[in-house]
């Protein structure tokens, strides 16, 4: 069985998609259907209930899943830590969920730097609408995200970094006569959600939701526009003061954690060595 035949099927079973499977993998759509069918040979049953509107995994396509896919990522890891040893560098790639967390933990990475001087670290934004997004596709080996995660997949490591929450409101808001806010204010408006969410104040006030927004830059926008305010974690005072927004403190919350979360199946020792530097 070619390996190029298991990583048609398990990408077709995350697709669901003919069309998309052969763009994804930068081959023909024939070359997926070839794949499948040689492999349904060999099963000796359909992985796939295919009909001109959609395509299902059989019961036995689900289990060929299950079983495949963490042999198969087991293998896809193991080639990729052979390739950077063979570069003779210790690469480690780390995804910051906010643009300013890398700097908030810059003593963890000149940490990790100084007990491992041949390690190169590579590090990336996350996406403001799926952070781990870049984790399970095996882009960056760890996450510095906020805390909590309830992942099945994902391990959770050391809080780095801690801080107070503020509430980024427009300039001419009501709010900013006042010198401080409460979490009873954010039932006065619409709340965007970033650092902190809840759906009631303490007092059971229902908490209206902003609309969704895809980066940081929209949101600040959004804010600056009038279209709400949202609770972020207090080193947005310093790194994203801007012309329309005020930062007042929100007073009676809780703080906001920032940790370390990697792919549980996808744990090294690299990764082990960048948590023991945060401890």
């Amino acid at each position: 069985m070619e390996r190029r035949d298991l990583e048609v099927f398990l990408a077709l079973a995350e697709e669901l998609h003919f069309s998309r499977t052969a763009e994804r993998l930068h081959v023909s759509q024939a070359r997926v259907s070839q794949s499948v069918k040689q492999l349904e040979r060999r099963i000796g049953a359909p992985l796939f209930e295919r009909t001109s509107r959609r395509v299902a995994l059989t019961p036995i396509g689900r289990r060929l899943r299950d079983d495949l896919a963490p042999a198969y990522q087991q293998i896809v890891d193991g080639i990729a830590r052979a390739v950077e040893a063979a570069r003779g560098t210790d690469l480690l790639r780390v995804g910051f969920e906010a643009p300013a967390v890398a700097d908030l933990v810059a003593d963890v990475l000149d940490t990790f730097r100084a007990r491992h001087p041949g390690s190169e670290v590579r590090v990336r934004e996350a996406s403001f609408t799926d952070p781990f997004a870049l984790l399970r596709a095996g882009e960056v080996d760890v996450l510095v995200t906020m805390f909590p995660v309830r992942e099945p997949d994902l391990t959770s490591g050391p809080v780095v970094f801690e801080e107070p929450l503020v509430l980024a409101v427009p300039d001419t808001h009501p709010f900013t006569r006042q010198k401080s806010v409460t979490l009873e204010d954010l039932g006065r408006d619409t709340v965007f959600r970033a650092s902190y969410w809840r759906d009631t104040t303490p007092d059971g006030v229902p908490v209206k939701r902003g609309r969704d927004l895809t980066t940081f830059q929209e949101l600040l926008a959004a804010i600056a526009d009038g279209e709400g305010v949202c609770p972020l974690g207090a080193h947005a005072v310093g790194y994203f003061t801007r012309p329309k927004i005020a930062f007042l403190p929100l007073v009676g919350a809780p703080h906001v954690e920032w940790g370390l979360v990697w792919r549980s199946a996808g744990e090294t020792a690299r990764v082990r060595e960048f948590a023991a530097a945060a401890r």
